[in-house]
């Protein structure tokens, strides 16, 4: 079995050294996000300035990334996070980890920082840091073509230059966009890490491992969700579907339906805008658009930045959201953070409380916004700090959309509760996938829940954060896990009477949900109809991958995040979201359309092997490992 390579690099002396993960802790993190986790909690103490010298960045890769695998490209960073105060990770496309792992490297530890803005090299087992001469203060786009065009390129534009709170990374036209990601590169005077090589990955058993990658992507392709509704409108085609059920964030999550949501939905997107599709390395779903603005063809939005550009700021302008989409691609910005941050000082304008000149409904100057709050300029550096930062400055906490300091995703959790305590327990704030992603059996997807039930969402919630944190670790993409619903319910509809039928009794399977956990370690037994991903790691890497260990990975994952949040100081109180989804009901008339964390919490931590306070308990940590 051979051993994930990883290096040391210590910007201030500009020194590399090999960093050596041993079998244990490979085999009980594998890579990516769970182990960053563990190795983030090791290598830093409790306390340090997410933007300071004492900070690290870990960037890594896991065993899947570069083999072939479906959707398999992603490489992650794990760094403190700079909304949160507590854990970050990034997960990001592109073409930048499976260069570097080809460059010998599963990942990378930066320490330190730089007096000059740097750039790190990676080719070929060989590392060296460089000054970044006149990149500094370019765009993403224009630091990336500095560069040879085979070489898997890794930048931060203006946003991260000027430590935006919410700046992103991006390779290619993929983003690590989440928890500042840019910023704290940035801080490091990192402008860009390039990587290129011609290793092979080692695969345990090839022959085997060739014959199911071609099963599994069969499979994908041949399924309604990741073969049909993502290739033909993207996760764009999720705005319909949200405005449907009431839950489409509109005017800074005041509301849950928009009117108008036709005009900035995915179906809108591919009849009037779409120039083609494409995909991210070895991705049979090929999700991505293929957009036009001015002229030049770029990558299109995503589902969040439609829905938050779109009907949180009341906005109609597809052309518009085209527009800012790329424009926060190019100067490096999390579009959730920053257009959620721009619907809270709407309302803050609203309600009288500040004026940044901007406002619900008009979105045309929106661009000349966006580029002040990259650069810090004036008044508008206040947004570059988030909306939690701003609520405090400003006032209104209560219609500040965030959780721990993270802004929340484009789900109104007020008819989506298990989506709500998703947020609200996320160990990156309020993240959607982190948290579970609740709302595709809620929601928007084709399952339909009650999505008022408190009853049942303790128990999927927790199990659902911690298979996507498993399929994280092992490097696949979360559109992978679409599948996950059977084929069968998509054919016949959310209206169908076996589909509602189904929808209702897994409202109230949580007791079978929470038997489910506990028997996972006796659950020896993989199907590409479940959790596909188990079985190819197993293949790629000799371990005795099953689907109960695979989840057992991600709740140790999960538990080792937690337990880093709470060693900086986050407990049970940051467990919370704000006002407005808890105390105000979405429906007036019905009382139910809050988010009763209250009734979850409890219970979550229960199911979790949490103590009252959230803290996890020892015997938790002994019995996954964490502790010994």
């Amino acid at each position: 079995m051979k051993l994930p390579s990883y290096a040391m690099i210590d910007l201030a002396a500009r020194k590399v050294s090999r960093f050596e993960i041993s079998e244990a802790l490979y085999k009980s993190y594998i890579g990516g996000k769970t182990l960053g986790a563990r190795l983030l909690y090791d290598l830093t103490p409790a306390g340090v300035d997410p933007l300071g010298k004492d900070a690290i960045v870990i960037i890594n890769t896991s065993p899947a990334n570069g083999t072939g695998a479906p959707c398999s490209s992603r490489f992650n960073m794990t760094f403190k996070n700079v909304l949160t105060g507590g854990i970050a990770s990034s997960n990001c496309g592109g073409q930048f980890g499976v260069l570097m792992k080809r460059a010998g490297f599963d990942g990378i530890i930066l320490k330190g920082q730089s007096e000059q803005p740097c750039i790190i090299t990676i080719l070929d087992g060989r590392i060296e840091i460089s000054d970044a001469g006149d990149l500094w203060g370019k765009d993403t786009e224009e630091a990336q073509q500095a560069f040879p065009k085979q070489y898997g390129k890794l930048v931060i534009g203006p946003a991260g230059e000027h430590l935006v709170r919410y700046a992103a990374a991006v390779s290619g036209e993929r983003v690590a966009g989440r928890c500042g990601a840019g910023a704290v590169l940035g801080a490091k005077k990192i402008k860009a890490l390039v990587a290129y090589g011609t290793q092979r990955p080692e695969i345990h058993n090839r022959k085997k491992f060739a014959k199911y990658v071609k099963k599994w992507v069969s499979f994908l392709r041949n399924h309604p969700m990741t073969g049909e509704a993502l290739p033909n409108y993207g996760s764009a085609g999720l705005v319909s579907k949200a405005n449907a059920s009431n839950a489409l964030p509109t005017h800074n999550f005041k509301y849950g339906h928009f009117k108008d949501a036709h005009t900035v939905s995915g179906e809108t997107l591919a009849d009037q805008y779409l120039v083609r599709n494409s995909s991210c390395i070895s991705c049979p779903i090929r999700c991505e658009r293929r957009v036009l603005v001015d002229g030049k063809e770029v990558k299109g939005p995503e589902y969040e930045t439609c829905g938050f550009f779109g009907p949180n700021i009341d906005a109609i302008s597809m052309e518009n959201m085209l527009r800012l989409n790329y424009l926060c691609d190019i100067l490096g910005m999390d579009t959730i953070s920053l257009a959620s941050t721009i619907a809270f000082a709407m309302e803050l304008k609203e309600n009288g409380l500040a004026d940044f000149g901007i406002s619900f409904g008009n979105s045309d100057n929106l661009a000349e916004i966006v580029e002040k709050i990259a650069r810090r300029e004036g008044i508008y550096s206040d947004l570059a700090n988030g909306s939690k930062w701003m609520s405090e400055k400003y006032g209104g906490k209560e219609y500040a959309m965030h959780s721990k300091g993270l802004e929340m995703a484009s789900y109104e959790p007020r008819r989506s509760v298990g989506m709500g305590l998703g947020y609200a327990t996320s160990n990156r704030g309020g993240c959607h996938l982190n948290g579970g992603y609740l709302a595709l059996l809620e929601s928007v997807g084709v399952l339909s829940m009650d999505a008022l039930s408190t009853s049942a969402k303790p128990a999927f919630t927790a199990f659902f954060q911690n298979a996507l944190e498993a399929i994280s670790a092992g490097g696949f993409c979360l559109f992978s896990a679409q599948s996950f619903v059977p084929a069968i319910l998509f054919r016949l509809g959310p209206h169908h009477a076996v589909t509602r039928t189904i929808g209702k009794v897994a409202t109230h399977l949580g007791f079978g949900v929470r038997a489910l956990l506990w028997m996972m370690p006796i659950l020896r037994f993989n199907s590409v109809y479940l959790f596909p991903h188990a079985e190819a790691l197993r293949l790629i890497t000799g371990l005795p991958f099953y689907t109960g260990s695979f989840v057992k990975l991600g709740e140790r994952g999960y538990n080792m995040e937690r337990l880093y949040n709470y060693r900086e100081g986050l407990t049970k109180a940051d467990d919370s979201l704000p006002d407005r989804l808890t105390k105000t009901p979405q429906d007036a008339s019905n009382p139910k359309t809050v988010v009763r964390l209250d009734k979850m919490l409890p219970v979550y931590y229960n199911i979790r092997g949490w103590d009252k306070s959230g803290a996890p308990k020892t015997r938790t940590l002994r019995r996954l490992g964490v502790l010994s």
